[in-house]
């Protein structure tokens, strides 16, 4: 498994982890080196932006997960 799909797979970990309920979509490849990424639940529907490295690096550093999850957060209360 290379560094974008682990990056992508404690993604998925860590929404589970908030809410299991929550549907994720994660494109394949960035655009403009940012993923468009849709969080689902019931009928709302909320997306978010996070940049290509942050996704590499959410298995690896601390910093980057308490942002990224922060961000979930947030998106998943506002669903």
């Amino acid at each position: 498994m290379d560094e974008m799909e682990e990056g992508k797979q404690k993604f998925l970990e860590l929404v589970k982890g908030i809410d299991a309920a929550v549907q994720v979509v994660i494109p394949v490849t960035p655009s403009n080196s940012m993923f468009l990424i849709s969080l689902t639940k019931g009928p709302n529907r909320k997306f978010i932006t996070l940049p290509e490295d942050d996704i590499i690096d959410l298995p690896l550093e601390a910093s980057i997960l308490a942002k990224v999850t922060k961000t979930v957060n947030d998106a998943i209360a506002a669903l």
